[in-house]
């Protein structure tokens, strides 16, 4: 089909010739059922023998194509050979629809603020973004700015590649490096989107996609003692820290010593008295905010203090910021964190496993976050036993069954543990290059060691969070209570929306109605039990819910209610 971009050598190098090999390619793409995207793999991988013939191939193509095809064929060469005098019509294209995505691809690769601003004029939502692009579209500075405030305050709740975009298109890093009046909400809102940019939650950290990111953090960095001392600007200072520490921002290339002064100086900012105050007594009323609005409850305000207070020093360890040497096995080579993120963020309790100093999943996998410590460590799933056992260790955030899962068997070898056998989606999900993943060897006695203090490791739970714990625990380990009535249990965990509520999720089969035939395989019925938890030690709490399910059929429950 591309037979001309691979026979090229054979062409007089001329742009009549290009015009020639482009009426060429039209023809042969006329016959054919192809969409776009297939068109950019195959042109990613093809050969090229002339590269300045190639490009100017790819500018005929896009410049005159009268078929989308060919036009795609065209950006698919520019994405590898474009150059700036090319932005202009690339840009022009990414107003159409149905090329948008393949024109920001080949933009991305050379200018990044217009890729960004031609992505966020396609998929920007909400009246602030949208008045941000329409600004950045007419070039005015003055009411960038203006416009930008505004889009920052929500960025807490943006989607990840949303704002990696924002950050791109108005160039956050340079705006923060400007010397001259101090801007503490661009400040603050840098922080929010770093955060988001990291977020692992949804699909990628597109924070490893940012060419500015190392920029970002250190110019964010350097302005972080601008902030005025609040628990919302608390709890932006350390979940930056949280991704510096052991998040996907680790694998960015820092060179030496430089991610490490970053979280000496974050330490060194909230170890002050000031900010140390923040987390004494009971928080201000309207601190609960993530987003620079005073709508949320105080309760929130009370979460985001006692999160403050159990996870302030969990970023400045540094048992795992001096890992082994390469090709010891020492204990340093594992650590296991259960780590739980802002609660005004849209996120979840994430295991991150670092070995060697770098988090595993995001440079395996890159499609969702680790499974959360109760299905990991809970269930003594990294147990090393006599027998070897595949663990799944994180799933696509669309389920396996969609864009795969990643899994490695657990082994006990002699001495050692060996985590081996690989299995994940095909092609590499990674966003850093393409790599099989290797045997890893642990000692044994240091690996029990570790294995052993996660999963005694309590430090990260809330009240609601260490009753479901103790609910499910106390399940596993007498089933009885459940198989009395025919019930297994499902889910149990803290309610997504409401970390204080407690839900205990349990499946049975629905029993036949009168005259039905009771051999026939009868459906699910799923039984939702939700427990507030009302200031009850969690010991107390989990033991009165499961003095409940022992003698109460869990079938009649309502949805919502105690444990009396």
């Amino acid at each position: 089909m591309l037979a001309p971009l691979t026979a090229a050598s054979e062409k007089a190098r001329t742009e009549a010739d290009a015009a020639r090999a482009a009426q060429e390619i039209h023809l042969r793409l006329a016959g054919l059922s192809v969409r776009g995207g297939h068109v950019q793999f195959v042109v990613a991988e093809l050969p090229l023998e002339d590269e300045d013939w190639a490009r100017a191939l790819g500018r005929c193509l896009t410049r005159t194509g009268s078929g989308p095809m060919a036009v795609c064929v065209g950006l698919a060469l520019l994405t590898r050979l474009g150059e700036p005098e090319d932005v202009p019509c690339l840009r022009t294209l990414g107003q159409l629809q149905d090329l948008a995505s393949h024109a920001v691809r080949a933009l991305d690769a050379i200018d990044r603020p217009t890729a960004a601003l031609v992505w966020l004029g396609h998929y920007a939502s909400g009246p602030e973004l949208r008045a941000l692009v329409d600004a950045l579209a007419a070039g005015s500075e003055s009411s960038v700015r203006g416009r930008l405030d505004a889009v920052l305050r929500e960025a807490g709740v943006m989607r990840p590649e949303t704002a990696r975009r924002v950050a791109e298109a108005v160039r956050l890093a340079d705006l923060l490096e400007e010397t001259g009046a101090r801007d503490r909400r661009l400040v603050a809102g840098a922080g929010r989107l770093l955060r988001r940019m990291s977020s692992v939650n949804d699909d990628r950290a597109e924070i490893l996609t940012c060419p500015m990111a190392v920029r970002l953090f250190e110019a964010f960095a350097v302005r972080a003692a601008e902030l005025p001392p609040t628990l919302d600007h608390y709890a932006i200072l350390l979940s930056v820290a949280l991704e510096l520490h052991s998040g996907p921002s680790r694998l960015l290339e820092w060179g030496t010593g430089r991610r490490e002064a970053l979280l000496d100086g974050l330490d060194s900012l909230l170890s002050r008295p000031v900010w140390r105050a923040l987390l004494v007594g009971e928080p201000a009323e309207g601190s609960g905010s993530g987003t620079g609005s005073d709508s949320r409850s105080d309760s929130d305000g009370r979460r985001r203090v006692e999160w403050a207070r159990r996870t302030a020093r969990q970023p400045f360890r540094r048992d795992v910021e001096h890992p082994a040497s390469e090709g010891r096995a020492s204990a340093g080579r594992l650590r296991i964190e259960a780590t739980v993120l802002d609660p005004v963020d849209p996120d979840v309790v994430e295991t991150r496993i670092l070995i060697d100093g770098l988090p595993l999943v995001p440079t395996a996998f890159g499609r969702g976050p680790a499974h959360a410590p109760e299905y990991l460590l809970d269930s003594g799933r990294l147990r090393a036993t006599g027998e070897p056992r595949e663990v799944q260790l994180a799933e696509a955030y669309c389920t396996e069954g969609c864009c795969g899962a990643l899994h490695v068997t657990i082994r006990r070898d002699g001495d050692h543990v060996v985590w081996s056998d690989w299995r994940r989606p095909a092609p590499p999900p990674s966003l850093l290059p393409a790599r099989e993943l290797p045997e890893y060897r642990f000692e044994a006695a240091a690996y029990d060691a570790e294995i052993e203090r996660a999963e005694n490791d309590h430090s990260w739970t809330w009240p609601a969070r260490r009753a479901a714990r103790l609910i499910a625990a106390g399940l596993r380990d007498r089933p009885e209570l459940l198989t009395r009535w025919d019930v297994e249990p499902w889910w149990i965990g803290t309610d997504f929306r409401n970390r204080d509520l407690i839900v205990v999720s349990l499946r049975c089969r629905t029993r036949p109605a009168p005259g039905q035939d009771g051999e026939a395989e009868a459906p699910w019925q799923y039984v939702m039990w939700h427990i507030p938890e009302d200031g009850t030690a969690p010991e107390d709490l989990a033991a009165a819910a499961l003095r409940r399910l022992a003698t109460v059929d869990p079938r009649t429950y309502g949805g919502d209610g105690g444990v009396r």
